[in-house]
């Protein structure tokens, strides 16, 4: 243990061992520069000088003395004075400590951490100040404090957390905010009042989010509280999506090479958005570089260690700047106690006599230095800076950290009614007390310890704005408080000034967001916020800008244009109002017209020779099929429904049937007529009208049969075919039965290629009254036609599938009409001297 505080004071053992007096000289600190007796003495460490000067022997060499150097800042003296106000507030109250007088000795670290080792090494070993050249070794030490307040930055808090843990010694800070301390493992004995940087990460995180800011550099201080707090923002904006462009570090000891290599990144650096976790120091070094040449401007996110020291508002380039930062507060009394200060008091301070003496710029009785004496009239009310408690913020913490050690101690040494004065108590009971203090102070700010010792996260939105004169000021313009439900935390209660007055929220993007219609492509080797907009492929929309991936349509849908949204599918059939349905109409109707005209002409010349040749009864039939052929192509036509579709295909397939049994017919009569000539042939009397009559129906029926089973098993449907077109709904008739389909056509084929078969066997047979040749030539277009149909009717592409079917029919029926008909029609006509039996015959002039 020993050897560890001698290391981290800086000397070793053996140097120790050879000169044990000058040993502890060593180890003396400095006096305190604020201090007063009690019966129990708090500690405090405060960084109210930035700089150290170390005096060295002369013959050795070794160091003497470290001492601050620089100017005072009179921000954390003030502050320091909040810890003095509260123990004098403390001892003159009866409901804490009653009976009880506090003391205090309050040292300087000048923000450096072998300093502020030192001093709690002396607070760890007791109070008493120094040891002379003639004391002895043996000499009692005096009592250890029972706890500090302290210090004011994370470096030096964590070198002496780790110290003071050893012995149970509570440390309350109020400014030492890196997530680090959080660990109780490595720090026991570390509390603060001021909010972990862990979540002023995540607030700022948040914050970033809110204003829609993706892309942001981002520099920190080279020190515990710089990385982790920087760790745990890049942490944060990845969850949020948020991708940073450069991460840079610097520390104002560290050369200025580095200083100027990070301000050329930041003005070289694509991102208007910059995220500044810095020390004050080192943000001000930063600033005056970055003035030496300006970069574009630049919004700037703070962390609470800058965003919220008034010695920083001379900088211009941040105007707008915004952050969080500690609550202001009001502490009532403390502008008074401040303002009550004589000479005489601030000469029985090393630290007052030299605010007073760089206040005033005269020297004070008894001290040394200044360019003239004081001569009384000096009056501290009269100076605006020292004493302004508008702007109240770590005051208000160290107060909360003064007042929660006195609960403690309170918890410790007293009972529901008196004090024990002589108490005798370790410190690590205070710590016990510590952690389970739950109060509200005078001025109404509640004060808790959670598990790791931190208190509820509450931050200010702080923004910097330009006040009438010209000079920036800091406007509370949100909050953040982490004891909300998650996702109301932050908020934003009043406008906000950006960057070089700008009344829109700048924008800080690596890419543009994707519009509509397109998906975020990452750029490879780039962030993820930096993307190529990809149009949404075919069939895929995205109705959102900033779209990840694209969606599909449902199926019965199709992205508009824009391919921002999802259209139903228009619906194609071939409709009545169509141009190629109004055509196949007129042909359709025209064809049953002629049907009905030949019949009316057949009907008239019923008894002339060329009707009566020709078998009047199958040719009326004949033409009542084609009749029937013509006008089923119109049932093809229209939006398909359940009826329509079981209508067409079965009447398609019956009326061609019967038409094909007809002129199957016909051909026989015609082989069996010419068979019957020959002598002693009976032919016709086994295929007479009744046989006719019955091979007609019986073929007929056969397709009957087929349909019916079609129906039953399996019938036609209508269905919405979404594979042929994409962009298109195609309403047609399903089939159903596809073995149905082509059982119909097959037997529809098979009777039209017998009855060519036997029309060409019969072609060659003499005289006029032979009709085989025409009825060769209708089979022969028939089955042209519905051969050529097969291949035509498969390819064909959405509503001229139907049309195909439709012409293939009307063709194969102006076939068989034109080949059979059309001559005889001629000849009753316009031939008249033509249409006998005698010429039928083949016996008189062809």
């Amino acid at each position: 243990m020993i050897v560890l505080m001698l290391w981290l004071t800086g000397l070793s053992p053996a140097a120790c061992e050879r000169n044990l007096v000058s040993c502890r000289r060593w180890a003396d600190p400095r006096e305190p520069g604020l201090s007063m007796n009690g019966d129990f003495i708090i500690g405090g460490i405060f960084s109210i000088h930035v700089y150290t000067s170390t005096e060295q022997n002369s013959y050795t060499r070794q160091p003497l003395k470290r001492q601050c150097s620089g100017s005072m800042n009179l921000r954390w003296l003030r502050i320091a004075r909040a810890m003095e106000f509260a123990i004098h507030e403390i001892n003159n109250r009866t409901d804490v400590l009653p009976g009880i007088t506090l003391g205090y000795q309050i040292h300087d670290s000048c923000s450096s951490v072998p300093m502020t080792v030192e001093v709690a090494f002396q607070f760890a070993n007791g109070v008493e100040p120094f040891f002379s050249d003639t004391d002895s070794c043996s000499k009692s030490a005096a009592a250890a404090v029972p706890a500090l307040v302290g210090e004011s930055n994370s470096n030096p808090s964590i070198s002496i957390a780790r110290m003071l843990g050893l012995f149970g010694i509570p440390q309350v800070s109020h400014f030492a905010t890196c997530a680090c301390l959080s660990d109780k493992r490595q720090y026991p004995a570390f509390l603060r009042t001021v909010p972990s940087d862990y979540h002023q990460a995540a607030a700022l995180a948040k914050m970033v989010k809110h204003f829609g800011w993706t892309w942001i550099g981002a520099v920190r201080s080279d020190s515990d509280y710089g990385n982790y707090g920087m760790a745990s923002f890049l942490k944060a904006a990845q969850e949020e999506g948020i991708c940073v462009e450069y991460s840079e570090s610097y520390y104002r000891t560290e050369p200025r090479s580095k200083l100027e290599r990070v301000a050329n990144v930041i003005r070289r650096s694509t991102a208007r958005v910059i995220v500044a976790f810095l020390h004050s120091g080192d943000m001000k070094f930063l600033l005056e570089e970055l003035a030496r040449q300006a970069p574009p401007p630049l919004q700037w996110i703070g962390s609470e260690a800058w965003i919220i020291d008034p010695d920083l508002l001379r900088f211009n380039m941040c105007a707008g700047a915004i952050g969080f930062g500690i609550p202001r507060s009001v502490i009532p009394g403390f502008r008074e106690f401040l303002q009550d200060l004589s000479p005489g008091q601030a000469l029985k301070s090393p630290l007052l006599t030299e605010f007073w003496e760089s206040s005033f710029s005269c020297s004070l009785k008894g001290s040394t230095g200044g360019a003239r004496e004081c001569d009384g009239s000096e009056d501290i009310r009269a100076l605006q800076n020292p004493t302004d408690t508008s702007q109240l913020r770590e005051s208000n913490l160290v107060y909360k950290a003064t007042y929660a050690i006195a609960h403690a101690i309170h918890g410790v040494i007293c009972n529901d009614t008196q004090c024990d004065q002589r108490a005798k108590f370790a410190p690590w009971q205070v710590l016990d007390q510590l952690k389970r203090v739950n109060f509200t102070t005078k001025n109404g700010f509640q004060v808790s310890f959670d598990s790791n010792g931190d208190p509820v996260a509450v931050y200010e939105l702080i923004n910097w704005q330009f006040k009438k004169d010209g000079g920036l000021d800091f406007v509370t313009v949100g909050q953040y408080d982490s004891s909300r439900p998650r996702g109301q935390e932050f908020s934003v209660s009043r406008a906000i000034s950006w960057m070089e007055g700008q009344t829109e929220v700048p924008r800080s993007v690596c890419s543009e967001s994707c519009p509509l219609g397109t998906r975020k492509a990452v750029q490879k080797g780039k962030p993820v916020c930096c993307y190529d907009c990809i149009p949404c492929a075919e069939g895929e929309i995205s109705n959102k800008t900033d779209s990840l991936n694209c969606v599909h349509c449902p199926p019965e849908f199709w992205p508009n244009t824009q391919r921002d949204n999802c259209l139903p599918k228009p619906v194609e059939f071939l409709s009545w109002d169509d141009t190629l349905s109004i055509i196949l109409t007129a042909f359709s109707i025209s064809g049953a017209f002629i049907a009905v005209c030949v019949a009316v002409v057949f009907y008239k010349h019923r008894t002339s020779p060329i009707v009566r040749a020709n078998n009047s009864e199958l040719s009326f039939l004949l033409l009542f099929s084609l009749t029937l052929c013509f006008l089923c192509s119109l049932t093809f036509i229209g939006r398909p429904s359940e009826w329509s579709c079981m209508l067409r295909h079965t009447a398609f397939g019956i009326t061609f049937v019967l038409c094909i049994s007809c002129v199957l017919g016909k051909t026989i009569v015609v082989l069996m007529a010419f068979r019957a000539t020959l002598p002693g042939s009976d032919a016709m009397k086994w295929f007479g009208p009744p046989q006719q009559r019955l091979s007609v129906l019986t073929f007929t029926l056969i397709q009957v049969l087929i349909c019916t089973l079609w129906l039953t098993i399996s019938p036609p449907l209508p269905f919405k075919n979404l594979k042929q077109y994409k962009e298109k709904i195609i309403l047609e008739c399903g089939l159903g039965s596809n073995t149905g389909f082509w059982a119909v056509l097959g037997y529809i084929g098979f009777l039209a290629l017998l009855c060519f078969i036997l029309a060409f066997l019969a072609r060659k047979l003499p005289d006029n009254f032979n009709e085989a040749k025409f009825i060769t030539f209708s089979m022969l277009i028939f089955c042209a036609v519905w051969l050529t149909f097969i291949p035509a009717y498969v390819n064909s592409p959405g509503k001229f599938t139907v049309a195909v079917e439709i012409f293939a029919m009307l063709a194969s029926s102006f076939g068989l009409i034109f080949c059979i008909f059309a001559s005889k029609c001629f000849i009753i006509m316009f031939r008249p001297e033509q249409n006998t039996k005698k010429h039928l015959m083949g016996k008189g002039p062809s």
